[in-house]
């Protein structure tokens, strides 16, 4: 198949870009490089399977040729305020790649007749008031809050999804993704796995914002890819969660790092308004994954670290 997959070049992406290559298929990048890195897939470069195309997804998308499937994921991703990769610092364009984009390429897709799949994500419930979150869950959602440029993006997003799949008939796909790590995140993405990392190889204190009884479940980027690739091939049109569903304090997961890294500086806590809305709770309701898929995860998170740590060591040196 001939695949056009948006942002190609980030974490997510360019890990799939690997897997739909290592499967036979041709894949056309899309990435306009505001959060994605061109390291991830520089690896590509000669590969005569992979074609990069610079280009915002919030500009209309125009690709000669055959098209099977377009895959969007596209979209800054991280909360954090103080990372200049965060999406309250890219407020404008979040909101552009969750609505100009999934447009842009559910008309790609409607015009050559392809398949479609959006990556969603688990911020579409919000702080759960139900917990753990199946896909029946309406969420809990601050449509005006520091987070809603990118929970409105995603929910707004699905909708459209739905809606050119029932008026335009377009076969489409939505996943929504758990907190994912592993090789491939950015350093200086801000999130909770790069910035605890970080401090520990640098022998600081691990920075909790808030009680850390906030719990999140941490799925390995492999596992997640498999997740969405078997989603690719079915005929199932609704969201389909896909996380993994074993549940951490985020001081536990602290904690945890520091044993893996032999960081003895322990941990400080900090209370910041700019994560006043950060939810409480995120664990994954599978059965929708379980009995669909066959698919649940297989790499246990000091392993997924492991890998993650080794892999943060070789870029800081």
């Amino acid at each position: 198949m001939r695949i056009v997959l948006t942002g190609a070049a980030g974490f997510l992406g360019s890990h799939l870009t690997d897997r739909l290559i290592y499967e036979g298929h041709q894949v056309i990048g899309l990435d306009n490089f505001i959060t994605g890195d061109e390291a991830n897939i520089a690896h590509l470069f000669n590969n005569p399977a992979f074609q990069l195309i610079r280009q915002d997804v919030s500009t209309y998308i125009d690709i000669p040729g055959q098209i099977d499937y377009v895959m969007h994921f596209a979209s800054p991703a991280s909360p954090n305020p103080a990372s200049p990769l965060g999406y309250p610092n890219l407020p404008i364009q979040t909101l552009k790649a969750g609505a100009l984009g999934t447009l842009n390429t559910l008309g790609l897709a409607k015009a050559h007749r392809a398949k479609y799949l959006l990556a969603s994500t688990s911020e579409v419930y919000g702080d759960p008031q139900i917990h753990p979150q199946p896909e029946t869950y309406w969420g809990n959602c601050d449509p005006i809050g520091p987070r809603s440029v990118y929970d409105e993006a995603k929910r707004f997003a699905e909708a459209l999804t739905m809606a050119y799949h029932r008026f335009h008939g377009v076969d489409t796909h939505i996943v929504r993704i758990f907190n994912t790590f592993g090789p491939r995140m950015r350093l200086d993405d801000g999130r909770v796995v790069p910035n605890f990392i970080l401090q520990a190889l640098h022998h600081q204190a691990l920075t909790i914002y808030g009680s850390g009884e906030q719990t999140r479940s941490f799925c390995y980027v492999t596992d997640l890819v498999e997740g969405i690739f078997r989603l690719m091939w079915t005929d199932m049109h609704d969201p389909v969660n896909i996380g993994n569903p074993n549940e951490t304090t985020i001081r536990d997961f602290a904690l945890l790092i520091n044993e893996l890294t032999g960081n003895e500086a322990g941990t400080v806590t900090l209370f910041a308004e700019g994560l006043g809305d950060d939810p409480q709770k995120r664990q994954p309701d599978i059965t929708r994954a379980r009995e669909l898929l066959n698919w649940e995860p297989q790499v246990d998170l000091r392993s997924g670290l492991r890998e993650t740590i080794a892999y943060f060591q070789t870029k800081i040196g």
